[in-house]
């Protein structure tokens, strides 16, 4: 199979002076989590939902005199991207994706934009459906926060890590999960309302014999409560990991943390499943 099989053609795409919010909007709209820039004609760059989200931290707290909506997209995006040919083989379409850490490839026909293949293409090329795993076979552990962490905490950790991360209650259970895709989009819900601010009470762990204590947090502007999705789907880290891709389907979603009783176990993402079928 190649990749001329499955890419997605035609390509929305926009211009390196249009503004991030032409570009949010044709995401949000067509479900997209990029775009390839053109300009005369030419592919330039490749913007995406984590160059978006990343940014808040860039731009915080000046983005309040200036939104990042009216940045420029050639600011943000990914100049001279990794491109394929139309004949590539889809297994090696992975492993460039693997290799390069990224999720989209232009697929180039001489120097004309042909189409566009992403992970979510590769995972239903056929190159999954043979898998025999289990979901702990090829779950990575999760990466968590706390309910009470702000937004710019969370990029530091979602960026350090190139991960997103499961959000969790004072007692360790499951709240939540924050994707690139809540960073990009949330904060635009109510244009000109700003981020939102918050006077938390954190509960500091328990001392033996002591009583609780809390720490006061003044004005934090969005915590992980406000940008994260709930319910989160989850599934026993004993199950198959056809089992795992059938919720992929089925919720629309690109992973699933693995939950034994309250216990969080482990996270397995589209990634995983792609590392595995590339080796």
């Amino acid at each position: 199979m190649k990749a001329s099989d499955v890419m997605n053609a035609p390509v929305r795409v926009v211009t390196p002076d249009e503004q991030v919010s032409r570009a949010r909007n044709l995401m949000i709209r067509h479900h997209l989590s990029r775009l390839p820039v053109i300009q005369d004609e030419f592919l330039v760059g490749i913007i995406t939902k984590k160059d978006i989200g990343y940014r808040l931290l860039e731009t915080d707290p000046l983005w309040r005199r200036r939104p990042i909506d009216t940045i420029a997209v050639r600011l943000l995006m990914t100049p001279d991207p990794v491109s394929a040919a139309p004949e590539t083989g889809m297994r090696d379409v992975a492993r460039i994706m693997v290799k390069r850490d990224i999720s989209g490839i232009p697929i180039m026909e001489k120097d004309s934009l042909a189409g566009i293949v992403t992970k979510s293409d590769l995972m239903r090329s056929g190159l999954v459906s043979g898998l025999d795993a289990r979901v702990g076979d090829l779950m990575e552990d999760a990466v968590t926060v706390s309910r009470y962490h702000s937004v710019s905490h969370i990029i530091e950790v979602m960026s350090e890590r190139n991960d997103k991360v499961i959000v969790t209650n004072n007692d360790g259970t499951l709240a939540g999960i924050i994707t690139e895709s809540n960073l990009a989009f949330y904060t635009y819900s109510k244009q000109g309302a700003g981020l939102p601010e918050h006077d938390i009470s954190m509960l500091r762990k328990d001392e033996a014999g002591g009583r609780k204590m809390f720490r006061h947090v003044v004005h934090a502007s969005a915590i992980a409560e406000d940008v994260m999705t709930r319910p989160v789907i989850t599934i026993d880290p004993t199950a198959s990991v056809q089992e795992a891709l059938a919720l992929f389907k089925s919720h629309h979603i690109n992973s699933v943390v693995a939950v034994r009783e309250t216990e969080i176990c482990g996270i397995l993402k589209r990634d995983d499943i792609i590392r595995e079928v590339t080796t």
